[in-house]
């Protein structure tokens, strides 16, 4: 996603200059994102996705279900293609349209930090109702549906997306989609809003001046401060999980809206079974909001020289 954690600069008197998005940037958004998913990024999604759905399960029963669902490879289920077509293309989303609306906040006076929250927001929003909606929902099937053990012959999930198509049409898989909306715009809304007040406070106890970029460590801890605490909506994504899960149980809804997801948990597992899979989701915020922010900068920097050269 490659985005620049530092707020648009606003000299007083004068209108806000809106920032240029080019193709080189957009190109460090897919780069840092494929990187990020194939690296640590899906290992922690599928961990989280498989607490969210068996609600039951505790961390080592969870680690033992997905090992032997694959081994090592069930640690990525779901990377190809759908984690890598969402990772592709996300950037590209979040960019434009978190650009577009910062600016626009910023020339009817908002704040730089408000500004930079209604983009993150906006832009989350973005995401879900374009590619991200039917990829989420696909990787959700790949962890949640049954797959025997052993050498036994698999359906390919280009198959099953096709049995998903022709059985229940786009709305079938676009499932949840709501649901993964209401997750990004809260997640980078809070991602970029809570990563910003790191660095101010990295900024004060250093004593570094404003418009002082900072070091390449310090954006680190502001980028992991901002997407560790940002898991606040954990509950949600849960929802999520829950919508997408193809988990076959006595008596869950069939059709499902949010509101009757959240009743249907918390009559089956009570408060706590909104939190299931919060420290896997830790991990992965952690380490989404280090490569996005810190990383993105840092390699948007680096082309940018080559640029100059």
């Amino acid at each position: 996603m490659a985005i620049s954690s530092e707020p648009t600069a606003v000299v007083p008197g004068a209108p806000p200059a809106k920032k240029k998005v080019n193709f080189a940037n957009l190109g460090v958004g897919a780069a840092m994102n494929m990187f990020e998913v194939t690296t640590l990024g899906q290992p922690f999604e599928v961990i989280k996705t498989q607490l969210a759905a068996n609600r039951q399960d505790n961390m080592v029963t969870a680690f033992k279900k997905i090992y032997q669902r694959g081994g090592i490879t069930g640690f990525y289920q779901g990377l190809i293609p759908w984690a890598w077509v969402e990772a592709s293309t996300k950037g590209a989303v979040l960019i434009f349209a978190a650009s577009e609306i910062e600016y626009l906040a910023l020339t009817s006076g908002v704040s730089p930090f408000s500004a930079g929250l209604l983009g993150g927001m906006g832009g989350g929003l973005a995401q879900a109702y374009t590619t991200m909606g039917f990829c989420t929902f696909m990787k959700t099937v790949e962890i949640t549906r049954h797959k025997s053990a052993g050498g036994a012959a698999q359906k390919s999930t280009m198959a099953v997306a096709s049995e998903i198509y022709k059985r229940e049409g786009i709305r079938g898989i676009n499932k949840g989609v709501n649901a993964v909306a209401l997750r990004q715009c809260t997640n980078w809304g809070s991602r970029l809003g809570l990563s910003r007040l790191a660095e101010e406070s990295i900024r004060k106890v250093r004593g570094t001046e404003q418009g002082t970029p900072l070091s390449a460590w310090e954006k680190i801890a502001a980028s992991a401060i901002g997407g560790g605490l940002s898991i606040w909506n954990q509950p949600i994504e849960v929802i999520r999980v829950e919508m997408q899960s193809q988990l076959k149980t006595a008596g869950r809804p069939e059709k499902m809206t949010i509101a009757s997801c959240a009743r249907w948990i918390w009559e089956t597992n009570g408060l706590k079974g909104f939190y299931r899979g919060s420290v896997p989701r830790f991990g992965l915020g952690m380490w989404q909001t280090i490569c996005m922010v810190a990383g993105g900068d840092a390699l948007k920097d680096f082309v940018n020289k080559l640029g100059t050269k």
